[in-house]
């Protein structure tokens, strides 16, 4: 007998079937929890998508009034000017003055809470699709 340990009887190694069953097991629950990644992944890039969607249309619709606003309180005070130029005494001119400041105070409290209501509802519709997707992943167990 040889006392070389790489002589040549070679002794076949198998694996015991706890052993591969355990391995099979590891495999099966690496590719569901894979799966489970690749849905969530996919599932966050279209919340990611609608978000910046409705941010952008609600960025539009609050910049479109506000030039709206713009161009009303510019041809308010141009209007005020021209009027202005048409006063014969300071006390015509004083009276004038204060009914226009008092025009303008009242249309910018209205124009104020106008984007102050848009800007409400972008943000609800903004958040409504990372409300609807952090739904599916908290749900309570049944």
């Amino acid at each position: 007998m040889s006392t070389d340990p790489f002589s040549a009887s070679v002794i076949p190694f198998e694996v015991p079937e706890s052993m591969r069953a355990f391995a099979e097991k590891g495999v099966s629950q690496a590719r569901d929890s894979y799966a489970k990644f690749k849905d969530a992944a996919e599932s966050q890039n279209s919340t990611i998508e609608a978000v910046f969607t409705s941010a952008s249309k609600g960025a539009s619709a609050y910049s479109a009034k506000m030039m709206e606003f713009m161009k009303a309180n510019s041809t308010s005070n141009l209007d005020f000017a021209q009027e202005l130029l048409g006063v014969k005494s300071p006390s015509e001119a004083l009276e004038l003055y204060t009914g226009h400041v008092r025009k303008q105070f009242e249309a910018f409290t209205a124009q104020a809470k106008e984007l102050a209501e848009i800007a409400q509802k972008v943000a609800a519709e903004t958040s409504e699709p990372i409300k609807a997707s952090a739904s599916k992943f908290y749900e309570p167990a049944a």
